[in-house]
């Protein structure tokens, strides 16, 4: 009996350490290229480091100038704030929309499928530069169709500081049936079709079973594409950098352009890391609001059940 037991307890030592053996390339990856820097870039953010100086401990003055001095700062954040709540809800329920049209059982579903995520994996310098094309306000595509059609001529968008930042919007969601699509598609399939037949023997039309069997049982996917939608609108540079650069007068100006141009146009490395610690916090407060009220929408499978119980 004892020399079972330590046999298991041998087998149980080796298999521990070869599960820590497997997983120990993620966690020195992780320490040296995730952590690390972030550790490091928190100590920078309390010190004035202008590239190639040596860095000097300032505390807390970095952070007082991005709130108090710096009129960038809360011009850029506006302009993200403006972005993020108009792209993330519009795009999940784009996504939605899209995940319930190719959930159905129509010809050529697969065809479908793939015609709708293929803008996502266009590069996003590619589909900024279709997207200059395309909504040029001289002669792009959108407004030569508005005034051939209406004969009203077309905003600037994104020459226009009014209209650059829902132009971007609009960029955003080209890519709507990409990747939040096929979460969003999964989850309706995994909705059981019993329940649907029940509702339909009840009387229950479309919008009263998709307002009262799709949504419930699709809150906990909806609630993971708002956390990561939110995150990504949170990031967005790449197109900006490559199209407006922040412009026309600072209309496209978003946060992490600002960040980028303080690190590596004024090589003030310093400040730039206590404006990423800033967006850190940020982005972590909205997602503690949204875990927060989540209790009230999403529905999880074994709630139902625990209460019973």
């Amino acid at each position: 009996m004892i020399a079972r037991y330590r046999s298991r307890s041998r087998v149980a030592r080796v298999e521990e350490l070869w599960g820590f053996l497997l997983i120990s390339p993620w966690v020195v990856g992780f320490l040296l290229f995730t952590a690390g820097p972030m550790l490091v870039s928190l100590y920078f953010s309390f010190t004035e480091y202008a590239f190639p100086l040596k860095p000097a401990w300032i505390g807390l003055a970095n952070y007082v100038r991005a709130f108090a001095r710096d009129e960038l700062f809360g011009m850029s954040l506006w302009n993200t704030l403006y972005y993020v709540g108009l792209a993330v809800p519009l795009g999940v329920c784009l996504s939605l929309m899209l995940a319930l049209l190719l959930d159905r059982r129509i010809s050529g579903r697969a065809v479908w499928r793939t015609i709708y995520y293929l803008p996502s994996i266009v590069p996003v310098v590619s589909a900024t530069f279709l997207f200059l094309y395309i909504f040029q306000p001289d002669y792009g595509l959108i407004n030569g169709w508005l005034w051939k059609l209406f004969e009203v001529e077309g905003p600037g968008w994104f020459n226009s500081r009014v209209w650059v930042k829902p132009t971007f919007i609009l960029l955003a969601l080209w890519s709507a049936g990409g990747p939040t699509m096929i979460i969003l598609l999964a989850g309706l399939q995994n909705v059981p079709g019993e329940m649907y037949d029940a509702a339909k023997v009840d009387g229950a039309g479309r919008g009263r079973r998709f307002r009262h069997i799709t949504l419930p049982l699709l809150s906990p996917t909806l609630f993971f594409v708002l956390i990561t939608g939110l995150i990504a609108a949170f990031k967005i540079f790449g197109a900006v950098y490559v199209s407006t650069q922040g412009g026309p007068f600072y209309g496209s100006y978003f946060y992490v352009l600002h960040l980028f141009t303080q690190a590596f146009s004024h090589w003030q490395l310093g400040y730039a890391s206590a404006l990423a610690w800033i967006l850190f916090v940020i982005v972590l407060v909205f997602t503690l609001i949204q875990f927060r009220f989540s209790g009230g929408w999403v529905h999880y499978e074994g709630e139902t059940d625990n209460r019973a119980s």
